[in-house]
């Protein structure tokens, strides 16, 4: 019954695919709850065809979604970051990141989600974007056309306030030179360790943009990081280009390429952090 009552937040009018992306997001938030206090969580089990590190709750949580995705009955193909790319026979393509935000969920900081996108070859191809905030029990979610919305209300990106921004970038010791130069030239910065949320953030206004840049291009993120986000902040009314300011929807729905992601809710803030500046 929980499940129905959560399920009546998504009124977004874009069909059964949607509601199927929700229902796979409880799943793995029923199992991250009941798995969050075993004493295995933070155990590294093997890699993942990422090639990084896969911990128990990954490996859990992306088992819940092919379970999942077998009760529902579709075909849709598998791209997730611990499994690789999983054919089902299908003509479109579910892009998985099972839990972002590992390293916050294994030492219970608040910033964790799954991240959900439904289609086709690249960024552009994604029809359907979900992001479930594993903490707050809030969903964003987007249809390519149809607007972005949290818990079936509408959001939309805001107006760039000037020297009041509020900037979320990712930090540590392979963040590009710019990143760290970012931090003392606009108001406010933080760093949550979830790029799905992060740009969700930026997508509902709470974050005037969001800059993911390391110095090793090995370390910047994949379409399973970015994909539900990218068409969520779209259609909330904003943009994103890779850090030399090129365009992000040729990215495959892979795990082989990388990229660095600028991030931005007004075109005008936009163009002042492509330029390499924010004033």
């Amino acid at each position: 019954m929980a499940s129905v009552r959560l399920l009546a937040l998504v009124t977004v009018p874009v069909g059964r695919d949607l509601e199927v992306l929700y229902r796979l997001g409880l799943a793995v938030e029923r199992a991250a709850r009941e798995n969050g206090r075993s004493p295995h969580r933070a155990d590294v089990v093997a890699m993942g065809a990422s090639g990084t590190p896969t911990e128990e709750l990954d490996r859990i949580a992306e088992a819940a979604i092919l379970h999942a995705l077998e009760v529902e009955g579709v075909d849709w193909n598998v791209v997730s970051e611990e499994v690789g790319r999983v054919d089902r026979g299908g003509d479109r393509t579910l892009v998985v990141d099972p839990i972002d935000g590992t390293a916050n969920a294994m030492r219970n900081l608040p910033f964790s989600t799954v991240s959900l996108a439904l289609g086709r070859d690249d960024l552009d191809g994604i029809e359907l974007g979900l992001v479930r905030d594993l903490v707050r029990g809030t969903t964003y979610s987007a249809a390519r056309g149809a607007g972005a919305f949290r818990d079936g209300r509408p959001i939309h990106t805001r107006a760039w306030p000037g020297r009041g921004e509020l900037v979320l970038v990712n930090l540590g010791r392979w963040a590009s030179p710019r990143a760290a130069r970012l931090v003392g030239e606009v108001r406010r910065v933080r760093a949550l360790g979830c790029a799905s949320l992060e740009l969700c953030l930026v997508a509902e206004g709470a974050a005037d943009a969001y800059l993911f840049e390391n110095s090793e291009a090995e370390r910047n993120l994949r379409a399973t990081d970015i994909a539900a986000g990218y068409r969520i902040l779209l259609e909330a009314g904003g943009g994103l280009s890779d850090g030399r300011a090129a365009p992000l929807g040729r990215l495959p729905l892979d795990l082989r390429e990388r990229t660095s992601v600028l991030a931005w809710g007004d075109a005008r803030f936009g163009k002042q952090l492509q330029d390499g500046g924010s004033s």
